[in-house]
């Protein structure tokens, strides 16, 4: 699959840099360059880091290999996805059109990222923060009121006692916890990559998180719809386009959704049966995609109904994205609130019985 890759392993032109060769491609080729000159001129105005497959992809061309062979050469730092759409078009002798297919879905791809990061980027930050400045009271803070509250000759608070005793373990043993966190996180980042199984549970328990479950399924519903949407319409078979979509996944249940639905329609059954087969519980696809599908395969207009839920289904992400970051700014101030607040209260508490204490 595109995301199992690891980048220490095998690196990959992210999409960003997919959709720049295939908008100055497509520019030198409605100039009127031949392919093999084109590639010629993107090599002298390249990145240097392009010079090395840029160089093997015009020499490849030159012994008269095909623009989709060249690709797939080239460790994999393009697409399945990518490189289908270029062995289509040379079926057809319309390269343009390939590469200005390819240009408007990464386009899509990559402001569809753009959407979720930004409205991710404030929660997580406000997290970090916080919890940076947690730390900051535990190191720096309590300890100061732990020895001043040694004076006292009385218990101290359940509460507060407790925060000391966490204050203590971290300011004792940070070193120890810090290593231990990093082998923890070093022991899950392998399992990870050497274990499709982990990736699949991973997958899978991100669509259960509470509110943001449903965007990550929305992404990769959107994803799906419209990777296979766009390759239908390039002119690939359905069984074809379904594998192509399944190794550019970007999540393991969509891949497996493909696959399965692959598997079905070899034994005979219609598409729309071979969907409900394929997501029994409805993890990934909606009732209402399925119908939609279903409508598409039965009248002829599959290609064309997949871009339009792709469509449909990124407004509604968009939507819920500028919802969630409208309404979760006061929410995340009222946590960060209460938890400094909390901590303020707790160390406080001694000084508030203080006449009892004394």
């Amino acid at each position: 699959m595109a995301l199992r890759d690891h980048p220490l392993l095998q690196k990959r032109l992210t999409k960003q840099e997919q959709l720049h060769f295939a908008q100055h491609l497509l520019a030198l080729l409605h100039a009127g360059l031949p392919l093999l000159n084109a590639i010629e001129l993107l090599y002298q105005s390249a990145p240097k880091p392009w010079l090395g497959w840029l160089m093997r992809i015009h020499t490849l061309l030159k012994k008269g290999y095909s623009l989709s062979h060249c690709l797939r050469e080239q460790g994999g730092q393009f697409s399945m996805e990518f490189i289908n759409l270029i062995r289509v078009s040379e079926r057809s002798g319309d390269l343009s059109l390939a590469l200005k297919t390819i240009s408007q879905q990464l386009t899509e791809q990559i402001e569809l990222r753009r959407k979720i990061q930004q409205a991710l980027s404030y929660p997580i930050i406000t997290l970090s923060t916080s919890f940076g400045l947690v730390i900051v009271m535990m190191v720096w803070v309590v300890p100061v009121f732990k020895d001043v509250f040694g004076h006292f000759q009385a218990e101290l608070p359940a509460p507060t006692r407790a925060l000391i005793a966490v204050s203590t373990l971290i300011e004792h043993f940070y070193i120890e916890l810090l290593l231990g966190m990093a082998v923890l996180l070093g022991i899950f980042i392998a399992a990870w990559l050497k274990s499709p199984r982990l990736q699949k549970g991973c997958d899978r328990m991100t669509l259960r998180i509470p509110v943001l479950g449903n965007l990550f399924r929305l992404a990769t519903l959107t994803h799906w719809c419209r990777t296979l949407g766009h390759l239908l319409s390039s002119g690939l078979p359905l069984p074809d386009a379904l594998r192509i979509t399944a190794q550019s996944s970007n999540h393991w249940l969509s891949h497996d959704f493909s696959a399965e639905v692959f598997k079905h329609l070899t034994r005979g059954w219609p598409l729309g049966e071979s969907l409900k087969k394929a997501d029994p519980t409805g993890a990934l696809c909606d009732v209402e995609t399925l119908q939609l599908l279903r409508i598409g395969a039965e009248s002829g207009s599959l290609p064309e109904m997949l871009n339009k839920r792709a469509d449909i289904l990124g407004a509604q992400l968009s939507n819920q994205l500028n919802t969630l970051s409208q309404s979760l700014e006061p929410l995340l101030i009222i946590l960060v609130g209460a938890i400094i607040g909390g901590l303020v209260i707790i160390l406080y508490l001694p000084i508030f019985n203080l006449g009892q204490i004394v």
